[in-house]
């Protein structure tokens, strides 16, 4: 009888970051994964609704992203996928935040992984139609959360890295992972605005 080796995602030890991006509030929810058990490390939001320039605002996600990356220095980095609404212009908007918060975890090397929302909250509560709130309170059990943060946006973000984990180590797999810019840009052509 012959065994199959070990899997060696299993016991890998893994720091996991996960953005919930936004233009007014940006979520970040930072986990680390020991031996298959998961330890928050850190959650908070950046606030960004006093910054009247969308440039700055950018500028300021790219910063404080990065800012995350070199502090924590995760392993991989998970963020909530684009989702189509019917407001065309907070959809692009928030297209840029995403872009920007990406372009943070590559300039570092840092592989990317996107999930979709539907996806974050089925892996969380089971239904992905679950509420911020249902999301938060799982998150608060399984985790051992004693307070949960005043905004949402940040468990939102905790629920992308948890989420990315469950996928990662699951009979499925994660959804998408980039290496570089080049790489994401190849497989999204769409996504690259021609002139």
């Amino acid at each position: 009888m012959q065994l199959s080796p070990p899997d060696p995602r299993k016991n890998k030890d893994k720091i996991i970051l996960g953005i919930d991006p936004g233009t007014n509030i940006m979520g970040f929810g930072i986990i680390s994964i020991t031996k298959q058990k998961m330890k928050l490390i850190d959650l908070g939001v950046v606030r960004l609704e006093k910054i009247k320039d969308p440039a700055l605002k950018l500028k300021m996600i790219f910063e404080k992203t990065l800012e995350l990356v070199d502090q924590h220095l995760p392993d991989e980095f998970a963020i909530e996928a684009p989702f189509f609404g019917k407001n065309v212009q907070s959809m692009l908007k928030l297209g840029r935040a995403q872009g920007v918060a990406i372009a943070s975890a590559l300039n570092r090397s840092v592989p990317i992984f996107e999930y979709s929302p539907k996806k974050i909250k089925m892996s969380i509560t089971g239904n992905g139609n679950s509420s911020k709130e249902q999301v938060a309170a799982m998150l608060q059990q399984l985790l051992e959360i004693k307070n949960l943060p005043k905004y949402l946006d940040a468990t939102d973000a905790l629920a992308v890295a948890v989420c990315h984990h469950f996928q990662n180590n699951g009979p499925t797999g994660a959804t998408k992972k980039y290496g570089s810019w080049n790489t994401f840009l190849s497989e999204n052509p769409d996504r690259l605005k021609k002139k």
